[in-house]
């Protein structure tokens, strides 16, 4: 920036501004210059300004110009406006400036489908009878069966909070001689009964999404208030949660693409499929077919369904429709054993349309084949590519990728489900699951995101048996010689490649003429998959491997699978490794060995119960929904939400979290522009001659103040971050400039068009509405301003103690409306 000031003889600029008492972005200083030289004055006038003028001491222009502008240390330190630009930061982060604006009435239409899609959403995932409010909480019930519960276990009252479960006891009422069955609870300062039928109605399990199902203390019954104070906590954070979730929705639905053609071969290709379809494949062979020849956004759909029940059959139909078009369609898979099954599956299906290539993408390449492939890939030579996380690299550049089919996404890491989401606004996304994870399964059992549920299972398809005890060789060696009787072949799965060795020696000594082998992740390429060959052809009867067999073999003569130290996998992997047989017509057996049930912690003993319960073909979703509520429904946007369920309990958390999505629309916030909100109030600040001689060209940096608070707080953040970052922290009068576009910026967010001060009381002129006012006063964490805030019509009133001077009016205006600010995530802002 190049000064205003010329270079030779010393100059004197007298810099006077003055404060209107309600700036525009053009009036908010009128600048005067007196140049005086050594022999002759130069005096410039700017009289397009408006008469605001500011008085600056005289400064010589030929002493050494400072290298950065100097606050005194004590003002130098975290104040007002740096806590607001972290907690502005903080909140919106990269997501603000990503998202393109939506007007209201475009915003009214898609809302108006995000709020069908969690109907058919809800009443599909959740057995919703027709008629039945399907995003509340009266389709169904989170509340706890008094019946269920054991004496310690700790419950959460809807009115009064965390208490621990005594018992049911008969105890007859003041006002009857009839005994009534009681629940007693006990609190932190006594015990309370409650009728068993009221207590049915407000009771929920209290747990946790970790292993510990203590609570951090009791509820006190003599004061609810910590209670109710923790409730809004978590309320607020729902309520956030949703927004984000709706915000997320939103905008994927603006993305569009033209719809698929329905193309006559797809019928030809359908016909291959060498099995009769059950209802349920045949229902998401539709969904899919519609999302992608009927809709303009792009498909992020969830198949799930269980081991064998057909979801690959679906994303082939889905493949083949979209490269019959001309598009690339890419296959995620978590292992490369699950790549190369998927590899050979799709060649196979595929090998009748010989214009259409498939290729692997794998470590198992040598450098010169995978720098081929790549090539092929970025030149659209290649139309379907299977391979791992490595297709998510920034090497591999698809010429017209129109597909992304996922399988098991829980195995992927944070980094490869961000990169995956990244896809979702520009491609068509199919996930396959038998388990998915909980934030998968949240999002769609909140309507977020499509969902089809394969559950009916192929007609010849026969019940695993499941057996769990501790372990003992002679059950191990039983449970095999039984499988290798009928000519069948063994899995044998340990949590770490540590104990397969000792496992190995073990297995030789016991069988010694049957063919054994290990398989892991850390052996050498060929080796593995020369191993995995082996076995699909029934030459080697026993593998002793890791979870790397998890997801996806299909091997039809291995219906016996031995998992030991069962307590170290999770319910999803469990169910997956037991997956791996009983794909045939053979009774399949599952052994899950465990060392010593006195060793294993609550939350490993309620994983095995729930396994044991899901014994039923089709349970997988049931299997997810029990994970969930075990150990939480983990990130959505990667960020923890323990301590926010924490507060409650994941029971009321969930009820909380459908009542708050059926009334997501009364919590809307109207923001008014910028240039029509009005700041009733007169300070004229002073700026130093120092920093408007350090500033080079004050105007120009005033203008571009104004223009950022005019665009968005994310703007004014940015300026005021970067203002700083170049020279320093600014001076008390530069402050309270700042902190005045800061009010105004926030009132044009928060729907308020004029703020004024008639004596000790504070008027705010607002469009909000009463609902939204109360949310976010709940929300504010300063007792200070929430009491002193009251709802009137159109008006948000506050009286203060005392009537303050301008400043402190302007800084009590700022701290209040920042308060407010915060709620701003938990508000649909269309």
């Amino acid at each position: 920036m190049t000064s205003l000031l010329p270079n030779p003889d010393p100059i004197t600029i007298p810099l006077v501004f003055k404060l209107c008492s309600f700036p525009s972005p053009r009036r908010l200083f009128s600048l005067r210059l007196r140049l005086r030289l050594r022999r002759s004055s130069i005096t410039r006038n700017s009289s397009s300004l408006p008469p605001l003028v500011v008085t600056v001491s005289s400064l010589s222009a030929t002493a050494a110009k400072p290298t950065r502008w100097r606050e005194k240390p004590e003002l130098a330190e975290s104040d007002s406006i740096s806590l607001l630009n972290e907690r502005i930061r903080r909140d919106l982060g990269k997501r603000e400036t990503a998202r393109p604006a939506m007007d209201s009435e475009e915003a009214e239409k898609y809302i108006h489908m995000v709020r069908e899609q969690q109907e058919r959403g809800l009443q599909k995932l959740k057995g919703f009878r027709q008629g039945t409010e399907a995003a509340g909480a009266g389709g169904f019930s989170y509340k706890v069966d008094p019946y269920s519960l054991l004496s310690g276990d700790y419950v959460v009252h809807k009115k009064v909070g965390i208490g621990r479960f005594v018992g049911i006891k008969f105890d007859v009422p003041k006002d009857s001689s009839e005994p009534l069955e009681y629940v007693f609870i006990e609190y932190a300062d006594g015990m309370a009964k409650l009728p068993l039928k009221q207590a049915s109605r407000l009771l929920y399990r209290y747990n946790l999404p970790n292993e510990s199902k203590r609570p951090r203390t009791l509820s006190r019954l003599s004061d609810t208030s910590v209670w109710e104070r923790r409730k809004t906590k978590g309320k607020v954070a729902i309520q956030k949660m949703v927004v984000d979730l709706m915000e997320l929705y939103l905008h994927r639905l603006r993305q569009k693409r033209y719809p698929y053609p329905k193309n006559p071969i797809m019928a030809d290709f359908a016909a291959q499929f060498p099995y009769n379809a059950t209802p349920d494949q045949k229902q998401a062979f539709l969904d899919v077919e519609k999302d992608l020849t009927e809709r303009e956004t792009p498909m992020d759909r969830l198949i799930c369904g269980d081991v064998g029940f057909g979801k690959t059959e679906v994303a082939l139909r889905a493949i083949f429709c979209v490269v019959s078009a001309g598009k690339q369609a890419m296959v995620l898979a978590p292992t490369i054993v699950l790549a190369k099954q998927h590899y050979d599956v799709i060649s196979e299906r595929f090998s009748l349309y010989p214009q259409i290539k498939v290729g692997l993408l794998s470590r198992f390449q040598t450098k010169a084949e995978k720098e081929e492939y790549l090539e092929m890939i970025k030149n659209g030579h290649l139309n379907i590519i299977v391979g791992t996380h490595s297709l998510l690299g920034s090497r591999v550049v698809y010429s017209n990728l129109g597909l992304l089919v996922v399988d098991e996404e829980q195995r992927f890491g944070v980094k490869q489900k961000e990169k995956i989401a990244s896809f979702k606004t520009s491609v068509d996304v199919l996930t396959l699951s038998a388990t998915p994870i909980p934030r998968t399964l949240y999002l769609a059992l909140t309507g977020f995101r499509d969902a089809s549920l394969i559950s009916t299972p192929p007609p010849e398809r026969i019940p695993i048996k499941t057996h769990l005890s501790s372990f003992r060789k002679e059950k191990v060696i039983e449970a095999i010689k039984n499988e290798l009787d009928r000519g069948g072949q063994v899995f044998y799965v340990l949590p770490r490649i540590k104990g397969l060795e000792e496992v190995m020696d073990f297995l030789e000594e016991a069988f010694p003429d049957i063919d054994i082998a290990m398989a892991h992740g850390k052996q050498y390429s060929k080796q593995l998959e020369e191993t995995m060959e082996r076995f699909a052809q029934g030459k080697i009867k026993i593998l002793i491997c890791t979870n790397i067999v998890e997801s996806g073999l299909d091997i039809q003569n291995a219906n016996t699978i031995i998992i030991q130290d069962v307590q170290q996998f999770g319910l999803a992997q469990l169910y997956q490794l037991r997956g791996r047989v009983g794909r045939a017509d053979k009774e399949a057996h599952a052994y899950l060995f465990y060392p010593d049930k006195s060793l294993l912690s609550d939350q490993a003993l309620e994983r095995l119960s729930a396994l044991e319960e899901c014994r039923e073909l089709g349970q997988g979703f049931q299997l997810a929904e029990r994970d969930m509520g075990i150990r939480g429904f983990g990130t959505i946007f990667g960020e923890q939400q323990t301590g926010d369920v924490g507060n409650v309990g994941i029971d009321l958390f969930f009820e909380m979290l459908f009542e708050s999505l059926s009334k997501v629309e009364e919590l809307r916030i109207f923001s008014v522009p910028y240039n029509l909100v009005m700041i009733d109030i007169n300070i004229n600040p002073r700026l130093p001659s120092e920093y408007v001689n350090y500033l080079e060209n004050p105007m120009e940096i005033i203008n571009e103040a104004e223009k950022a608070a005019e665009k968005d707080m994310w703007s004014l953040m940015q300026f005021t971050e970067n203002l700083r970052r170049q020279y320093g922290k600014e001076p008390y009068s530069m402050e309270i400039i700042l902190k005045k576009l800061y009010v105004r910026r926030m009132a044009a967010d928060l729907g308020v068009n004029k703020i004024y001060a008639s004596g000790k009381i504070v008027v705010m002129k607002t469009n909000m509405s009463k609902k939204v006012f109360k949310l976010i006063t709940d929300s504010m964490t300063c007792d200070v301003y929430r009491s002193s805030l009251i709802y009137e019509g159109d008006q948000i009133m506050a009286e203060l103690l005392l009537e303050l001077p301008r400043e402190q009016l302007l800084n009590w205006m700022f701290q209040c409306l920042s308060e407010l600010h915060a709620s701003l995530p938990a508000l649909i802002k269309y």
